[in-house]
């Protein structure tokens, strides 16, 4: 029998898989998506926030527990397991040897990410370096890796993991026959329901008008997160944590293709303009904090909106100080123009916009701080970064709601053990965004999933082995140490 089944292929079931492995465990790992797609929605981050005490070789200055934890709680509005979330920041502050030892490597943060050098340490290559590189290491410890394979359900007894279940299916021509496979232990770790249309649909519900709000979300990471084992595992009794409608939601390029768009179809000039809703008004404060800590806001934001669609007005003395999407903004040079060429209504945009100008009280610009541009007597107020957008040429990007992933998931604790009624279970355990609402229970701030999605990763998989009779190895072995 397998000691140690791994349900899922993204960085946390890695994290898993690995520290199962090192413990000496017989693990086999599945993964929904075919190889080439590999890694769910992690091939597609990009850093890691990192608590650290003093400068370390790729972050600046220190970031301290209480710092951390201080805009976890702002950015959740409180909402949140604090005990879990301390465990996360102190283990964010030691996994970085380890991920190095199997293959990851760091490097600084580049242009238009300077406000994250001091939090967070960015992937050499990104996400999909990094999965690779994961994926090269568990293969060569002996980790078995089998694709195209998406687990239907699960098989419990008394709260005990039994065994996983994969529905007859062709691959690549070939009919594979439906499997029963049983495990000593199981760690789930096959992300939310980000990627399941009827869900989204049946969390977000239908308007008085009769619009369906999900219909017009776009799905920034892997198709393959549908949520059949979170479903399986609620009907099942399992403990849930978090609201279906809370996500990392993103205001990404409505260009955007519907899944798999990844993070260059951000758009990140926000902070430096204006958005206005279809009807040409403002709804939110553009400039509230820093943008790491705000962007994942707006596409909850642009998704209570009519029709979910949003548009992000900026002028020429914004280009160069944002990270450039991958589909060039609208341009005109004049605003009337501009509400022609993206649809919106003339009258309306070109007051809004004027209005806005009229109320900007214009200090010292300083994009890398809380500045003290903002407008005055105007509603929404911009707080920060509020200059008068005058200076043509103009530019707009239309946003739609980018979902990354749900934070509906299973309640844990500090072991990720599954729970059933209150009670852990021995042989079932969570990681990931199946477990990431403990957390987060609304809100983001940047890296914060990969350094979630490490930690319980590396814990479950730990767990995992010993509930299988395996020892399992230090989870502080090969702590970061602080570089003058």
């Amino acid at each position: 029998m397998i000691d140690v089944l791994v349900i899922g292929g993204g960085n946390a079931a890695l994290c898993a898989a690995l520290m199962a492995r090192e413990a000496g465990a017989q693990v086999v790992l599945l993964e929904a998506a075919p190889r080439c797609w590999r890694g769910g929605n992690s091939q597609h981050t990009r850093n890691l926030r990192c608590m650290h005490e003093s400068p370390q070789d790729v972050l600046v200055d220190a970031y301290t527990e209480e710092e951390f934890w201080q805009d976890l709680l702002k950015v959740t509005g409180g909402v949140t397991d604090e005990g879990l979330a301390r465990r996360v920041i102190r283990d964010s502050s030691h996994c970085r040897d380890w991920m190095r030892h199997h293959g990851v490597r760091f490097q600084p943060s580049l242009s238009g990410t300077l406000q994250l050098a001091r939090t967070n340490a960015f992937f050499t290559g990104g996400g999909k370096a990094l999965i690779n590189a994961y994926y090269r290491s568990a293969e060569a410890l002996g980790v078995q890796i089998r694709y195209n394979s998406p687990v239907t359900g699960i098989e419990l007894k008394d709260n005990r993991f039994i065994a996983a279940h994969l529905a007859a299916r062709e691959i690549d021509g070939v009919h594979w026959p439906a499997e029963r496979i049983e495990a000593r232990s199981c760690v789930l770790a096959a992300g939310g329901f980000e990627s399941n249309r009827d869900w989204l649909r049946e969390a977000w519900g239908q308007s008085e008008n009769g619009d369906w709000a999900a219909d017009n979300f776009l799905i920034r990471g892997t198709r393959f997160n549908t949520g059949v084992l979170l479903r399986a595992l609620i009907d099942a009794g399992a403990d849930t944590v978090g609201d279906p409608t809370q996500a990392h939601m993103v205001a990404i390029d409505a260009r955007a293709p519907l899944y798999d768009g990844g993070i260059c179809t951000r758009i990140d000039c926000v902070s430096l303009g204006v958005v206005v809703n279809r009807e040409g008004r403002r709804f939110y404060d553009e400039g509230e904090d820093f943008w790491p800590k705000r962007y994942a806001i707006w596409g909850r934001l642009v998704a209570q909106q009519p029709g979910q669609v949003g548009y992000s007005i900026i002028d020429r003395k914004a280009v160069g100080r944002f990270m450039p999407p991958v589909f060039p903004g609208t341009s005109a040079n004049s605003l009337s123009e501009l509400a022609h060429r993206l649809g919106l209504p003339e009258a309306a945009f070109v007051e809004t916009v004027e209005a806005y100008n009229q109320a900007c009280r214009v200090g010292t610009f300083d994009h890398t701080a809380l500045d003290d541009c903002r407008t005055e007597g105007l509603v929404p107020a911009k707080t920060h970064w509020a200059r008068p957008i005058d200076t043509p040429p103009f530019y707009g990007y239309p946003l739609r709601p980018g979902v990354t992933f749900t934070y509906l998931g299973l309640r844990t604790d500090e072991t990720a053990a599954v729970h059933f009624s209150g009670k852990p279970s021995p042989n079932l355990f969570v990681a990931g965004e199946m477990m990431a609402g403990n957390v987060l229970g609304k809100g983001y701030t940047a890296g914060v999933g990969m350094s979630i999605g490490t930690a319980f990763g590396r814990i479950a998989g730990s767990q995992a082995a010993a509930a299988s009779g395996h020892q399992p190895t230090s989870m502080t072995v090969g702590q970061d140490h602080a570089i003058a």
